[in-house]
């Protein structure tokens, strides 16, 4: 059989050949006297079996495992491994429809539903009211809930519960008025250091920790780089400035 024929028959391009061919998975047949390769059954039940073992969600590197070894006890451990791996995946998938089953349940959809409950109902105790720099702020904490690992994530919404004390609350409102009347302001404003100063002493203890410890050695960090593109220059310098004094405390 030529390439073309191989390929035809066990329902692939030539390209696919030629790529396992490359990738070590389909041994390449020599070259007849008229410069064609000639392939033979065996090597069409080789590449039906590849492409079975794809199709099954094994990587190349698995199938190149599977393949060195034609041992049913290999083939099977592997196959158990994929099951197990597709069995999470389901798990993953039914706590994501639950999630949304919920939200689609719910009657008052809005920035924050997309959110973990967790963070969510704390967020709904601490009011931004008109504030665009306290809007902006809850952006930043959806972004960085997103990213933080689900199991981590009760931990992450429980540093902000602090802050919805109604002392605290009304420090917050009080410093997020504060940080709108910086966002046409220089980047050198006099304002500037002591309102950072002031945010550095408002934090809860735990979210210092997590903040201080997000800091690389430059004293920068993701989400100070997020803000600095984000955010009018007086800003970012009262967040940077806050940053490097609760590293210094630390």
């Amino acid at each position: 059989m030529r390439i073309g024929e191989l390929a035809a028959l066990v329902g692939v391009s030539t390209r696919t050949v030629r790529h396992y061919h490359h990738q070590g998975l389909l041994p390449e047949p020599a070259r007849r006297l008229n410069g064609y390769r000639e392939y033979t059954l065996r090597d069409a039940v080789t590449l039906a079996r590849i492409r079975r073992l794809t199709e099954l969600g094994l990587s190349l590197d698995e199938i190149r495992d599977v393949l060195a070894d034609d041992a049913d006890r290999e083939l099977r451990d592997v196959l158990r491994e994929l099951d197990a791996d597709l069995a999470r995946q389901q798990a993953e998938i039914a706590a994501r429809r639950d999630r949304l089953a919920a939200l689609l349940a719910r009657t008052d959809l809005g920035p924050d539903s997309t959110m973990t409950p967790a963070l969510a109902e704390v967020l709904r105790d601490l009011p931004a009211g008109e504030s665009p720099f306290a809007a902006f702020d809850r952006e930043v904490i959806g972004v960085i809930d997103a990213a933080v690992d689900p199991a981590d994530r009760h931990g992450f919404a429980a540093l902000f519960r602090p802050l919805t004390e109604p002392d605290a609350a009304r420090r917050g409102n009080a410093l997020n008025t504060r940080m709108d009347e910086l966002a046409d302001a220089a980047p050198d404003d006099p304002r500037i250091a002591a309102l950072a100063a002031d945010l550095a002493a408002h934090l809860p203890d735990e979210m210092v920790t997590a903040l201080v410890d997000s800091l690389d050695d430059t004293g920068s960090s993701q989400w100070l780089e997020l803000t600095s593109r984000e955010l009018p220059p007086a800003q970012h310098a009262v967040l940077r400035t806050m940053a490097e004094l609760l590293k210094e405390q630390k």
